[in-house]
């Protein structure tokens, strides 16, 4: 029978995603209404010091390392998590609805042949025992709950910030186990020659607290330097809406919308955007929103919880100047 939620830890930079925190402490609530353990599965090379920090919120961490798993390639991801999910039968296995975690589960459900929820933003467990995952629908118009068939795993991904991330518990430590990846390097048919990062350190967005966006009433790509002002006084990080980024006013890296980034900040501040329903859906979620429009029947007016009408120009500077008072005398 199967037993056990399984979370995906992700890694980036040689860190664990705030988003495995967050699946690891919806996790633990599941785990305890169905009286199953919690387990996270650790993949990488020499991330063995990341196993203690997983092992505060799991009651086990299951870690494979191996040369071919130190950039992330679907091949190989796929091979070593199919593996172990096959012999361990967990009833969930759960994962972010980031880059990695979009690309990595739909080929994992295919081995399987069981079924997957995805961009959801809500889980939790139905009076039959079963996963019950949340997710938007018409460009975020509307929202569904999903079942589960017999098949197992179920299988679900989380989108980043929508879920509570709780202190572990610290009289508590899981156990941590070393598993074979059993890679068979003929097998792999990509490889990660090289990466290449952007010049500027800067959060991604979709992990973003605090986002600061820009559309098409930026006008240039050097207007954007008062937003940039703005987000370095309130740590905040830089978007944009698919206007300035097919205008080349940013990269396509920092679009937010349907099809760019979907984000769930605390704080959304869209200054000169419009609010086409393609960027409501990568937005809408976000828990408030601020809009900064000089066009009073601007679409975005109707999803924001505080509305600015007013050339942004004058009212971002103003922002920023405030902003730095208010901080530096807290």
């Amino acid at each position: 029978m199967a037993k056990g939620i399984w979370v995906f830890a992700e890694v980036k930079d040689k860190n664990i995603r705030k988003v495995t925190f967050e699946l690891l402490s919806q996790g633990r609530k599941m785990a305890e209404k169905l009286g199953e353990e919690l387990v996270a599965v650790l993949l990488g090379s020499e991330v063995e010091g990341l196993t203690g920090r997983l092992a505060e919120y799991a009651d086990k961490v299951f870690w494979a390392d191996d040369p071919a798993l130190a950039q992330y390639t679907t091949d190989a991801y796929a091979s070593v998590l199919a593996n172990l999910l096959k012999e361990h039968q967990p009833s969930i296995f759960l994962c972010g609805a980031t880059v990695i975690g979009k690309d990595l589960s739909p080929r994992l459900a295919a081995r399987l042949e069981t079924g997957l929820a995805t961009d959801c933003t809500a889980l939790s467990i139905g009076d039959n025992g079963a996963l019950v995952a949340k997710r938007p629908v018409y460009a975020g118009k509307a929202f569904i709950e999903l079942g589960f068939s017999e098949a197992r795993p179920q299988m679900a991904q989380i989108r980043p910030n929508v879920l509570e991330m709780v202190p572990p518990d610290g009289s508590k430590k899981g156990s941590i186990a070393k598993v074979d990846a059993k890679i068979d390097a003929g097998s792999l048919r990509t490889t990660v020659l090289e990466v290449v990062k952007s010049a500027a350190a800067k959060v991604d967005l979709t992990e973003a607290e605090i986002i600061v966006s820009g559309g098409r009433g930026m006008k240039s790509s050097e207007n954007f330097k008062v937003l940039e002002d703005l987000a370095e006084v309130i740590k905040a990080t830089v978007g944009a809406s698919r206007a300035a980024v097919d205008s080349g006013w940013r990269e396509h890296g920092d679009q937010v919308g349907q099809t760019g980034k979907v984000v769930t900040p605390n704080l959304y501040i869209a200054c000169g955007i419009s609010g086409a329903i393609q960027h409501l859906a990568g937005m809408g979620s976000s828990k408030v929103i601020v809009a900064i429009n000089k066009d009073p029947d601007a679409p975005i007016f109707q999803k924001a919880d505080y509305g600015i009408v007013e050339d942004l120009f004058k009212v971002v500077p103003v922002l920023s100047e405030e902003f730095k008072k208010l901080l530096s005398e807290s």
